[in-house]
């Protein structure tokens, strides 16, 4: 049973999430709050194994707070948009992802599920322009030191490439000829190696270390194409 802890500033909006999520197999509202600063004692005494946050305008101190519930639990954001400066930073502080708040309760209760088990989700388009706030945020020249990204052998690197520029593992193993299991096997070493805790995570580094610039063309799975509009960026992709 999945436990999920409910941060919202309207009521209505948490009564909704509260009911929903408390019809769901497999998942169990355990407590809900108002506020971000509630939010942080609530956690460490109820230890969800998720908190769904609201997200929209989340600032400094939304920030910090999202750093603080992510060292015991996962975070869900629930947010319309990527292009507040502060949803990168969310990201870095350690949230599992950004989920629009006009998703299905079967794309909600999905996004929990994923999260809860340490792999992250976010729609496509988020992701792209999260990149971009990354670019416009922290430019890397070309010819920087990136002492952490000297820690990743040649291979990991070319895994963290294609990770970053949107595949799964499965397309990754087709790409890099070799087995999926792999493919998931140097994942794990990654995250391991820059201390990310989520996929998500690992394509911010990609980008803030220089191993991808805004000049290299993306993979073609970052267009636009008819699928979900939610993507779960899983090891187990």
């Amino acid at each position: 049973m999945i436990t999920v802890l409910v941060v919202h500033q309207q009521s209505l909006q948490r009564l909704g999430l509260r009911m929903l999520l408390a019809a769901r197999p497999g998942l169990t509202v355990v407590g809900e709050t108002a506020t971000e600063a509630e939010a942080i004692p609530l956690t460490d005494r109820l230890r969800p194994d998720v908190v769904l946050m609201d997200g929209r305008g989340l600032g400094t101190g939304g920030i910090e707070t999202v750093r603080r519930l992510a060292r015991s639990s996962r975070v869900l954001l629930l947010s319309t948009t990527g292009h507040d400066t502060h949803a990168s930073a969310a990201l870095r502080a350690g949230a599992g992802g950004f989920i629009n708040p006009d998703v299905t309760p079967d794309q909600l209760t999905a996004a929990i599920h994923t999260v809860a088990v340490g792999d992250a989700v976010i729609s496509s388009d988020l992701t792209r322009e999260l990149i971009d706030v990354v670019r416009r945020q922290r430019p890397v020249p070309v010819n920087a030191p990136a002492p952490r990204l000297e820690a990743l052998t040649e291979r990991e690197r070319d895994v963290l490439t294609a990770v970053a520029s949107g595949c799964s593992n499965a397309e990754i193993a087709e790409q890099l000829s070799i087995a999926p299991t792999t493919v998931k096997s140097h994942v794990s070493h990654i995250l391991t190696k820059i201390g990310a805790r989520t996929r998500v995570q690992a394509v911010i580094f990609a980008y803030e270390t220089g191993l991808l610039h805004p000049t290299m063309a993306p993979h073609p799975t970052m267009t636009p194409r008819p699928s979900p509009s939610y993507r779960v960026m899983s090891d187990a992709a």
